[in-house]
């Protein structure tokens, strides 16, 4: 277990938060379609996985804009953002932005991805939601890179995620 804060006030993560040198677990998250992804159907392309509690929020929804940005530049690589969120709130937010360099994920079929993957948000009132983080995978779901953020409302590293790459 991990502890992160929210607004200063201490949040406890659940699960264990992958680190550099791991091999990230397989998953099953629900699309903007309402279909089963999983991370073998990404195999051969580089992962970004852009985590957060919910794309309704001014720092998740800058987060998204960036990577989504950041996407277009980037080859063989594939930018995940996942958040509990329905798959209904992430298409409509990314509609509304023109956000297509990016692909959403929800974990709310499959809340085991928090355990997982160690970011589930276990106590205070974003319980139940995901922790922010950033995991960047190899094309064999190596994990390059891997930023639990320390503070809920703050930004994750992009530049050193990216330089992951």
């Amino acid at each position: 277990m991990s502890t992160v804060t929210l607004k200063g006030t201490p949040v406890e993560v659940g699960g264990q938060f992958l680190q550099a040198g791991n091999t990230a677990p397989a998953f099953s998250l629900t699309d903007a379609s309402l279909n089963e992804v999983s991370l073998a159907d990404f195999a051969g392309k580089r992962k970004v996985l852009n985590i957060f509690p919910s794309v309704d929020t001014g720092v998740c929804a800058a987060s998204v804009r960036h990577f989504n940005a950041a996407a277009a530049k980037l080859s063989n690589t594939v930018v995940l953002c996942i958040s509990a969120d329905l798959p209904f709130a992430q298409a409509r937010f990314c509609g509304a932005e023109g956000l297509d360099q990016v692909k959403t994920l929800s974990t709310f079929r499959h809340p085991e991805f928090q355990d997982q993957y160690g970011v589930k948000l276990s106590t205070g009132p974003l319980a139940g939601l995901c922790a922010r983080a950033v995991i960047v995978l190899d094309e064999n779901n190596q994990v390059l890179h891997s930023q639990l953020v320390a503070e809920i409302t703050t930004e994750p590293d992009y530049e050193q995620a990216l330089a992951a790459l």
